[in-house]
């Protein structure tokens, strides 16, 4: 099983190559892990409608009894077949309905099987965890599916629509999800199901949660808006999402948890009360409408209402309607769309009032219709006559709410049949007034994949008894009446008959009165639910952007003023309720005086912050205090931390000193005194409850410190830093979050910067014909090129010349290239050095990065361009993937990120041991160092650009208005002007 879901991912992955290859024909290749999927559920197909299940299962997350669980049973089964066999056809159908110019084929194509790989992971999943990973793996595909034509503004919005509804509803189901594993104490489906937990009030809340997301996956109102707009998306996602997969996910998950949850107060009412609204205002607004693919998606709608109905209601019979009428709908309104798409491409229309006389022009096209219509409309001796007469049958022995919505459903029916002839008729019939609509021809690869489908819903409507075996496997985990319903094309005169021929009059009544429907329609019509879902985006936005401008100010001050005293209330509100100093061990003053006498030079160095003017004092204060803690580091006897808490206040007062060049000298907030010496005591007052409550904290400890045991386990392995141990091997999952989260912010705030190109200098052509960093507009600094036949001078910096005199230093440009080889190397001997000295990754990756700000400070930014001619990206992610590849590397073994070492012997050096800590810290060394050159590139190179730009800028404007005064052309080379190169 599992094996088949990856092969979606794996070959989506090759889409690009496969495009560019064989262009459309490619889609036949990516067919084949469906097809692959289809034909394995088949094979099954005998053992689980026996009642056999197949399992799968992997421990993901054992603590917390999280796993990869698959299971392939009778409802699973059912769900395989459809999503796997009508995605593959869909797949098929993508040959003809594309062309090889279509512009982002290949992404789509990707997509489109990635997203049946997630659909068929959804309805396998045993875990409900899993469950949910695939249910937003599919939400998120489904928004690049429907965004497809991103040019447009429409895609776009309901694109953005669709990710917002059924992501919403995920979350707000992953909350139910988590509640109910705690209720039951197991997220496995299948223990669930086989044992019920008792009502509960956690548990009744728990189900309505998990129903918010079932009904906003299916388009349940409210939460049908999304659906009508999706159908801005290419046919074929409609088809495939919108009839046979995504929407059918919630209708899934309800069938899959009514047998555990039926008999709950909070489950079957808001699923009669809403799935019978949905079904007669889906019905009602498709009556209205002209575009077919509209016509369609607002049926959808109504029939989502009439599966949810009959998924949730929990009686044997009903559950056995509600999975034939699952397979009836797939088989029917799948090909509607695929042959939607059709008439699209023959004649360039959707639009009914447009259409006419393409039935006799594309008879094989309107044949195939006709059939799936007909399933729709519930007439023998289709499939779906057969699903709708096994619902009214069983609701007819139902209770009073059963009886309450049989009679929705019969009303809904009506409506299905109106726009099921409404749609056949609009697309194919001949209008009077309306001219024949030219249509070219259809071949069969275009139209066998709808054909196949709607020949699918006429075999298996007298064929229907075959799939009992099947669908009764499932019903059973209710409770079989001494009587059961039996599925049969046929079941005689009765009530049940009688009711869906009412429904066919009724609707063909309404097709007749198709015009007065349309205008009565219109006149009572209320505001749509995407309209609502528009004012209310609208009235969010407006009410963030009044609270934006009520708290955001603009001072940076009052943010931290408002966060401190927010965190001082909080604090002190705990401390004086619980008094946790009660029975807390007296802090002592220090282990030494020189650690006081530390403290005292830290704490004013901060203190002095409050009340400097100047923001380059204000830097080397804030620096100083960092150096002070690193001291109290070294004197408490840890020396890795206080190297690593040099290292980044090295770096970071050099990004600071970078920034502050484009910064004013002098802080231009003006404060009164009074706000000033505000500061202090809000200052004074958060570092001293933070200091209490990290005392408290220490104090409260009452298990035994993991200390000792780790020194215990490290020297077991023969290793002496406990610390660099904890980071890469002990607690490396911690080590891989923070990288990751340092990475994306490095990421981010760099691109704030590089707006449009991150590739800075990187490959420029040192000018040695002209000077960088010369402010004077005069020329200051410029120095004649070699000649043609001269040789360039060796310099000790490579782009030492590109520098300005007045900006040189000869004596700094000797020394950096002295030591930045010894650097380098430090830096690798901390790297490799850390298993039994102080040292790591990180540290190293910051002491890398220390020699290429020198040889930028040296030299400049094309220096740095000539010590890292790579991108930092490329550091940053080859990091990344090194640390991620070691903690797969990890599952040969069956765990994450475990530990392998290896023992050798070299010649000259002797006996050696790798462990694989040591590559995942040689990760964290490549990430570290790509973070600081991304953040020099960004902050140091980047403003270096701003400086030049404006002196060229000065520069040019002052030459221009001496050459118009002298008569001359300010941009002749000749003269001075210009570039001059």
């Amino acid at each position: 099983m599992i094996a088949l879901v990856a092969a979606h991912f794996v070959l989506a992955m090759c889409a690009k190559p496969l495009v560019r290859w064989l262009g459309t024909r490619a889609f036949l290749v990516l067919a084949l892990p469906p097809l692959a999927a289809t034909v394995w559920a088949v094979a099954q197909l005998g053992d689980t409608a026996e009642g056999a299940a197949t399992d799968w299962n992997w421990e993901w997350i054992p603590a917390y009894e999280v796993s990869l669980a698959l299971r392939l049973d009778a409802l699973s089964e059912l769900m395989v077949l459809l999503a796997a066999g009508i995605g593959a056809l869909v797949l098929v159908y993508c040959v003809r309905y594309f062309h090889d110019g279509t512009r982002g084929l290949s992404r789509f194509a990707g997509t489109l099987l990635a997203f049946a790989g997630a659909m068929l992971g959804l309805v396998l999943a045993d875990d409900l965890i899993l469950l949910y990973v695939f249910w937003e793996i599919t939400s998120v595909l489904s928004f690049l599916l429907i965004g497809h034509g991103s040019e447009y503004k429409q895609n776009r919005r309901s694109a953005l629509q669709a990710l917002t509804v059924t992501t919403l509803g995920g979350l707000v189901m992953l909350v139910g999800f988590l509640m109910l594993g705690h209720v039951t104490g197991t997220y496995r489906i299948s223990e669930i199901l086989a044992s019920p937990p008792p009502s509960s009030t956690l548990l009744e809340i728990a189900a309505l949660l998990i129903l918010c997301g079932a009904f906003s996956k299916s388009a349940i109102w409210p939460f049908s808006m999304w659906l009508p707009n999706a159908m801005a998306a290419p046919t074929p996602v409609s088809a495939y999402l919108h009839a046979a997969a995504m929407v059918k996910a919630g209708i899934y998950l309800v069938a899959r948890l009514t047998p555990a949850f039926g008999d709950l107060s909070l489950w079957r009412p808001p699923i009669l009360v809403l799935g019978c609204a949905t079904m007669l205002l889906g019905g009602w607004r498709s009556l209205r409408l002209h575009d077919l693919k509209l016509v369609l998606a607002y049926g959808t709608v109504s029939q989502l209402g009439f599966l949810i109905v009959l998924a949730g209601d929990g009686k044997y019979d009903v559950g056995l309607a509600a999975v034939t009428m699952i397979l009836a709908h797939a088989v029917f309104k799948a090909p509607l769309f695929l042959v939607t798409g059709i008439i699209d491409h023959a004649t360039g229309t959707r639009d009914l009032r447009r259409l006419s006389g393409v039935g006799r022009t594309l008879p094989w096209v309107a044949g195939t219709a006709v059939v799936a219509a007909l399933s729709m409309a519930a007439l023998p001796p289709m499939l779906g006559f057969a699903a709708k007469e096994a619902a009214f049958e069983s609701l007819l022995e139902g209770d009073t709410p059963d009886l309450w919505a049989l009679g929705v459903i019969v009303v809904g029916s009506a409506l299905t049949t109106a726009y099921s002839l409404r749609f056949v008729w609009g697309a194919f019939a001949r209008k009077t007034g309306v001219p024949d609509t030219p249509a070219q021809k259809v071949g069969w690869l275009f139209l066998g994949p709808a054909a196949v489908l709607a020949v699918c819903g006429l075999v298996l409507g007298p064929g229907v008894s075959s799939t009992e075996d099947l669908f009764a496997t499932y019903a059973s985990q209710y409770t079989v009446p001494t009587d059961p319903y039996h599925l049969a094309l046929w079941h005689g005169f009765g009530t049940a008959l009688g009711l869906s021929v009412v429904a066919w009059v009724a609707g063909v009544l309404l097709f007749l009165a198709r015009k007065e429907v349309r205008t009565l329609s219109r006149r009572i019509a209320w505001p749509t639910a995407d309209a609502v879902y528009g004012q209310v985006l609208l009235g969010l936005e407006r009410v963030s952007l009044q609270v934006t401008g009520f708290v955001q100010r603009g001072s940076l001050s009052v943010y931290l003023a408002v966060t401190l005293l927010v965190m001082l209330a909080g604090q002190l509100a705990v401390l004086v309720t619980d008094q946790p100093w009660t029975g807390a061990r007296s802090p002592a003053r220090w282990d030494s005086p020189l650690q006081g006498a530390i403290a005292v030079l830290t704490c004013a160095a901060a203190l002095m912050c409050l009340t400097v003017s100047r923001r380059m004092k204000g830097v080397v204060l804030a620096g100083l205090t960092g150096y002070g803690a690193a001291l109290l580091f070294v004197l408490q006897g840890a020396p890795d931390l206080a190297l690593t808490q040099f290292g980044v206040e090295t770096v970071s007062m050099i990004v600071f000193i970078l920034v502050l060049r484009r910064m004013p000298v002098h802080f231009e907030e003006s404060f009164s005194p009074w706000r000033r010496w505000a500061r202090i005591p809000v200052a004074l007052a958060s570092s001293l409850v933070v200091a209490v409550a990290v005392w408290v904290a220490a104090s409260a400890r009452t298990a035994r410190p993991d200390g000792e045991p780790m020194v215990t386990e490290v020297a077991h392995h023969g290793l002496k830093n406990v610390v660099a141990t904890i980071l890469v091997d002990l607690r490396s999952w911690d080590t891989m979050g923070e990288s990751a989260v340092l990475a994306a912010a490095a990421v981010g705030v760099t691109s704030l910067i590089f707006l449009h190109r991150r590739t800075d200098s990187a490959g420029q052509e040192i000018p040695y014909d002209r000077t960088i960093w010369s402010l004077s507009s005069r020329g200051v600094g410029r120095r004649p090129g070699p000649g043609p036949d001269s040789t360039r001078e060796r310099t000790w910096l490579a782009a030492g010349r590109s520098l300005a005199p007045e900006h040189r230093s000869v004596v700094f440009e000797v020394l950096a290239r002295l030591i930045f080889h010894p650097i380098l190397v430090l830096s690798v001997y901390l790297l490799f050095c850390a298993e039994n000295l102080p040292g790591g990754g990180f540290i190293g990756g910051l002491v890398a990065g220390v020699a290429l700000i020198v040889r930028y400070l040296a030299g400049g930014r094309f220096e740095l361009a000539e010590a890292a001619p790579r991108q930092p990206g490329l550091f940053t992610g080859l990091g990344l993937f090194v640390m991620t590849a070691v903690a797969l590397l990890g599952l040969a073994d069956g765990t994450v990120l475990h530990a392998f070492e290896y023992h050798g012997h070299l010649p000259l050096f002797g006996e050696y041991h790798l462990a694989t800590p040591v590559l995942f810290d040689f990760g964290v060394y490549l990430l570290v160092l790509g973070v600081v050159l991304d953040i020099v590139r960004a902050l140091g190179a980047k403003v270096d650009r701003q400086i030049e730009r404006a002196a060229a800028e000065g520069t040019t404007g002052a030459k221009g208005v001496l050459a118009t005064r002298s008569g001359e052309d300010p941009t002749d080379p000749a003269t001075g002007g210009g570039d001059g190169r």
